[in-house]
């Protein structure tokens, strides 16, 4: 892989898996190159941090909870203040955090607790993060903003994930405004929405489902890395305000029953 992001500074969010994109798509940009800074909502960093560092890359890491305000302005600083720059952020943390999984439940029986909590998790937590770092960006006048959001919520739906649907299209419609916000000022700020991608948190049920995709199997993390990493690159300097689809075609399905 060409090195193009040598001399960057990547922050990713949500890179607690040892088989999730958000791994993925640090291994994808220090591989490019870049300095990482990486952030899970658990111990668990320590971990993916020393396994990135023994793999050869350049990498420091904490533990945060994302929604909290004040934590996310304090964790700012302290990353910025490492290699004294952000170029890339990957808004990648969301969906369940361990020990609390995403709530399912049908829309008539939901808490208001339940949605704030998923609203909370998948995408105040964007909000949030990118707001403490796009100033940053903004004095530097250099920056790469890429939203993991979903197939979900953006071209298709499913039974008891209303508010996990409405988070990630709002995501895509922060995408958009935001884009605007920054396009003047060389910040792009773009999405990739996975579809059936497999990872630890998998379920034996969405695992069944991906072999319905069109091309016959589940996404791999590194497949959506790859998407990541390109809008996050100087290549993709023309490309704003959009959402790379990565599926497998899977919402391209008009007949389902084919």
């Amino acid at each position: 892989m060409s090195r193009t992001m040598i001399g960057q500074v990547a922050l990713v969010s949500g890179v607690g898996s040892a088989a999730g994109i958000g791994l993925a798509c640090a291994r994808r940009l220090g591989t490019a190159g870049a300095k990482l800074i990486v952030t899970a909502s658990s111990a668990r960093v320590a971990e993916r941090v020393a396994e990135l560092r023994a793999a050869g890359f350049t990498v420091e890491g904490r533990a945060l909870d994302l929604t909290e305000e004040a934590a996310v302005l304090e964790f700012a600083r302290w990353a910025e203040e490492r290699w004294g720059r952000i170029d890339v952020l990957v808004n990648n943390a969301g969906m369940a955090m361990q020990g609390s999984p995403e709530p399912l439940v049908e829309l008539a029986r939901m808490s208001l607790a339940d949605w704030n909590l998923s609203l909370a998790r998948n995408l105040t937590t964007t909000f949030l993060l990118t707001r403490a770092v796009l100033p940053g960006m903004q004095q530097r006048r250099y920056g790469r903003i890429v939203h993991v959001s979903s197939a979900t919520g953006i071209r298709a739906g499913n039974v008891g994930e209303a508010a996990y649907s409405a988070a990630k299209a709002a995501m895509v419609g922060l995408n958009m405004s935001l884009a605007l916000e920054v396009a003047g000022q060389g910040i792009t700020v773009n999405a990739v929405a996975p579809g059936w991608i497999a990872t630890e948190s998998s379920l034996p049920e969405e695992l069944w489902a991906a072999t319905r995709v069109p091309v016959g199997r589940a996404g791999r993390p590194a497949e959506v890395a790859a998407a990541v990493a390109f809008l996050a690159s100087a290549e993709a300097s023309y490309i704003t305000g959009e959402c790379l689809v990565v599926d497998g075609g899977n919402s391209r399905i008009e007949n389902k029953g084919a």
